[in-house]
This record gives C-alpha cells, structure tokens and sequence, in this order.
C-alpha cells in the first residue's frame, strides 16, 4: 500500500530538508525513521517522495510524504516518532499507488514581520504587486530549463499581538521565491527602493535587478493541501502545537 504522512518540523538543526550525504537534513531522517522501523527498505525502491523541499532554515506546520510499504501501519507515529528528533509526523492517510505528493492543490507559506518595524497600509498595497501570474525571473533563484512564471493565488495579512504575518497560497513556487518576495517589500518599507520598482521587475523581467533575500527563519510552510484530509492523533497534534509556539517565540526573539 502507499501512505502519505503530514509531519511539522523545526528547520533550524538541519542542513535544509533535502537529502544531503553525512549531513543531518529533514527528508534524510524521515527516511532514516522509516527504515529502523521497518518501514521501508531503502527510499528508491519504496518510491519516496516529498511534496516541497524547504531551505535551510525554513520550518514547517505541514510537509507531506508519501512511499510504499508492506508493514501494517497502525502504530507507524508512535514508532517513528519515537526515532526523530525536531520532527514530528502528526497525521497519517492511505492513499492510491500512483498518489505523489508533489501534485497539490495547494501549498501555504507564512511569514513572521514584527509589527513594530512595519505600516500596515505600506504593506497590503505592496503584497498586492505579486499577486497573479507573472514572470518572477526577479524574484527567485531559476534553476536551468525552469518555467519562471508562477501564479500567487493570493496573499492574506493576519495579525497578532507581535506581527503582521503574510500568507501566500499559491500551488507552486520558484525557488527562494517567498525569502525575495519578502526582502522587496522590506526594502519598499525602508524607503531603499519604490513601489514602482517592483512593477517593473515583474514587467520586465529581462532587465535583471536583486532585491535581496530575506532570512528563513520567519518562513514556515504551514500546510500542503489535497482533496483528502489526514487522520490525525491527538498526542502528536499537541506535540506540533507545542512546537509552533516554540518556533514563534523564536523569532519574536530575532533582532
């Protein structure tokens, strides 16, 4: 049968989230779990996948793996849980065979913006530049032979006592997309640079500009959506809500 697994983790410990020889990383774990608990043999032949490879730093309240197995699965969380450190698999689903994460509906990412360093209005009126298909050759690190038009679904402030945090909901996105998307709205606030700029880094993407790259730590992939929904246990719910709040005081501690 094939599982798919909703797991949260603190980015901070690890080398970034994709496998990475000798080097502690996110995925690397999971798979290392999976095979001291018999799980699985080895990723390849139990088609492991992931749904979003996070970057250094990065956290997440929802990832999303999926691989084969013979073994029954009734106590996969409790005994994989058991083998990881700084993350923690909190929902679990059988899905069909040919299921491969990466093909979501939907991927949201939040970012932590201390209130106190920011204007409300300043902001929602710069989040709305990126909203829609564009060309976000500005506004990424493009890989060779990748499509840089991306579609922002959309981009929702929330607001709490210490921030203003920006959500993007969006199905994919470049690489280091958020991360530069942020350091221009930054730089719009602090007067480096105008909302004009902006516009026209996404009008004329081959003029080539670099608005920078924010920090990751306040980046968290909150969730990764399907048309299914995960079973989720009580214990382990507790334990990621535990370690959201950790995450959060965190970077209300960032300078």
């Amino acid at each position: 049968m094939r599982v798919a697994l909703k797991f949260a983790y603190d980015g901070e410990p690890f080398y970034g989230y994709a496998r990475q020889p000798k080097l502690k990383t996110v995925e690397g774990n999971i798979i290392d779990s999976l095979i001291k608990t018999s799980y699985i043999e080895n990723s390849k032949d139990a088609v492991f996948r992931s749904a979003s490879r996070t970057d250094k730093g990065v956290s997440s309240f929802g990832n999303v793996v999926a691989f084969n197995t013979e073994k029954n699965i009734k106590n996969l969380l409790k005994e994989c849980n058991e083998k990881l450190d700084d993350i923690i698999i909190f929902g679990i689903k059988e899905v069909d065979v040919d299921f491969y994460p990466r093909f979501a509906k939907q991927r949201v990412y939040q970012y932590y913006l201390k209130k106190h360093n920011f204007k409300l209005q300043t902001i929602l009126s710069t989040v709305k530049l990126f909203i829609g298909m564009h060309n976000f050759s500005n506004f990424a690190r493009i890989e060779p032979f990748k499509d840089p038009e991306r579609t922002i679904e959309d981009i929702k402030l929330v607001e709490s006592s210490d921030f203003y945090i920006l959500e993007f909901y969006a199905q994919t996105y470049l690489w280091h997309q958020i991360r530069r998307m942020i350091s221009a709205i930054i730089k719009v606030e602090i007067g480096k640079i105008s909302q004009k700029d902006i516009k026209n880094a996404l009008n004329c993407p081959e003029e080539r500009v670099d608005f920078g790259l924010a920090d990751s730590a306040p980046l968290i992939l909150n969730g990764v959506l399907y048309d299914f929904s995960f079973i989720k246990n009580d214990k382990w719910e507790k334990k990621k809500e535990e370690m959201k709040e950790h995450l959060i005081n965190r970077i209300r501690c960032l300078s």
